[in-house]
């Protein structure tokens, strides 16, 4: 009978804490230095591992950038990619949609402003727009599945009555979420908990029946 040997516990768990601090490493070095200047020798040396360590799970910086993101922000990503899914996620759910729609876009606003995040999330937002691997992976692993939640809120409303019938739903989502995004981007003014209200309110008022 064949020897199927499997890797030891000591092993997974020396995985795990290099795969961590790889991920802690990359994620303070952006928001220390900046994303031009993040390189996976910096990553490696301040996490602590070689660089084939790195490149063994992730293909480039924007890759382990990407991940740093998510398990400091929604959940441990698995290694060499992929965390708590966010399908198991859900949007809150009152009833009342203009409420449930408020707290998830003040949630959003905290987040976009908070200085611990901001760095690395503008930096991530920029290399998605001129590196299609990792916009491809970001579409497949938070932008899509996010999307879909949203969008399953907005069609309990439907189906509740307090939407129109025939409202799509992927211009319902742009119409709440981009121009909050877009503000934050280019800093174009404040980002509020007052100007995510008058979205929702805004947008609402052309989404009813």
């Amino acid at each position: 009978m064949t020897d199927q040997r499997r890797p030891s516990a000591g092993v997974a768990r020396r995985s795990e804490t290099s795969r961590r601090a790889v991920l802690t490493a990359a994620f303070e070095l952006a928001a220390e230095v900046g994303y031009a200047k993040l390189s996976i020798e910096g990553i490696a040396a301040r996490a602590g591992v070689g660089k084939q360590t790195i490149y063994r799970w992730w293909p480039s910086k924007g890759a382990v950038l990407f991940d740093a993101f998510l398990m400091f922000t929604a959940g441990e990503p698995g290694e060499g990619g992929g965390g708590e899914s966010v399908e198991e996620a859900a949007l809150p759910d009152t009833g009342d949609v203009e409420a449930d729609l408020k707290t998830v876009m003040f949630a959003t606003v905290d987040e976009l402003n908070d200085p611990r995040y901001d760095r690395t999330m503008r930096a991530l937002s920029i290399e998605i727009a001129h590196d299609a691997d990792l916009a491809a992976l970001y579409a497949e692993r938070l932008n899509r599945p996010m999307r879909e939640l949203k969008k399953r809120r907005l069609r309990a409303a439907q189906e509740a009555g307090q939407l129109a019938a025939d409202l799509d739903l992927d211009v319902a989502v742009d119409l709440l979420w981009s121009p909050l995004l877009v503000r934050w981007l280019h800093r174009e003014g404040p980002l509020t908990h007052e100007y995510a209200a008058a979205l929702v309110e805004t947008a609402l008022r052309g989404m009813r029946p």
